[in-house]
């Protein structure tokens, strides 16, 4: 299946937004044979670097495995301060961008726009949960009647507190009441998973154990995920048994919400 009229193999890259002269991308990592009848589900990964930097080939080995277990995976460019000179305002709307520009072209990628993933790092992982859970820092020429919200959260390490004690706090200031996301968790969040190690220096556990007490507080799920003596950063590709164990524990979550289906034995 061809989408958007690009090619058919299984990565490409589609412009979901321009700002001025700057032009942003998601790179797509479709299922194979994807069947034209079926509604996939769709996967953004916002890459980490402090809202500073950062690429989007960081979530590149995470989105060709859940490609092949019949997700559409997009890793998602936003602006940054070292390329755009922007604030971690600007990689929010991007943020929401991204997720709307999902939604909207459902039909054209094969996805159902109701089993939409956000997925992120450290301020990538900032990023897919504000999208749920913060209000404005909309683009002004987003269509907001279209939801930037997803459907479900897989966070690794993520900046989830902006406030005085946070991460952050410096470039927000006092708007870390409305951009900071466990200062704005309600009714209705999105099943979540949360991965921390014990030992990282920029997120303390109290603070994912936090927000994962006030995830239950409103009625929503949080799985609380730690690995022991892990610093930021443990998930990556580039320490293999946590990246491998990251991604089962992401396999079961996914499964269990009914968005990819167990694992068949062949017959012999």
């Amino acid at each position: 299946m061809c989408f958007l009229g690009i090619s058919c193999s299984a990565q490409k890259e589609v412009l979901y937004k321009q700002v001025d002269t700057t032009k942003l991308y998601l790179e797509v990592h479709s299922p194979p044979e994807m069947d034209s009848t079926k509604k996939y589900p769709a996967m953004v990964f916002f890459f980490g670097g402090g809202w500073n930097g950062g690429a989007t080939q960081q979530f590149k080995p995470q989105a060709e495995y859940f490609a092949k277990r019949g997700i559409v995976c997009f890793l998602a460019d936003y602006r940054v301060k070292s390329r755009n000179k922007t604030s971690p305002f600007e990689s929010l709307k991007d943020a929401k961008s991204a997720v709307r520009f999902v939604r909207k072209n459902a039909k054209k990628f094969g996805i159902d726009p109701n089993k939409i993933i956000g997925s992120g790092g450290s301020a990538g992982g900032h990023l897919a949960a504000a999208t749920a859970l913060v209000e404005g820092y909309d683009e002004s020429s987003d269509d907001i009647s279209i939801d930037c919200r997803p459907n479900a959260l897989v966070l690794f390490n993520p900046v989830v507190d902006n406030g005085p004690a946070g991460y952050g706090y410096e470039r927000v200031g006092e708007a870390y009441k409305n951009f900071s996301p466990l200062h704005n968790i309600k009714k209705g969040a999105p099943p979540t998973i949360f991965f921390l190690g014990t030992k990282d220096k920029l997120i303390p556990v109290e603070t994912a154990e936090y927000y994962k007490t006030a995830m239950v507080r409103v009625g929503s799920r949080c799985d609380l995920s730690l690995y022991e003596g892990e610093g930021h950063g443990f998930f990556n590709l580039s320490k293999p048994n946590n990246y491998q164990k990251t991604v089962f524990e992401t396999e079961i979550f996914l499964q269990d919400l009914g968005y990819i289906k167990k694992y068949q034995k062949k017959k012999n």
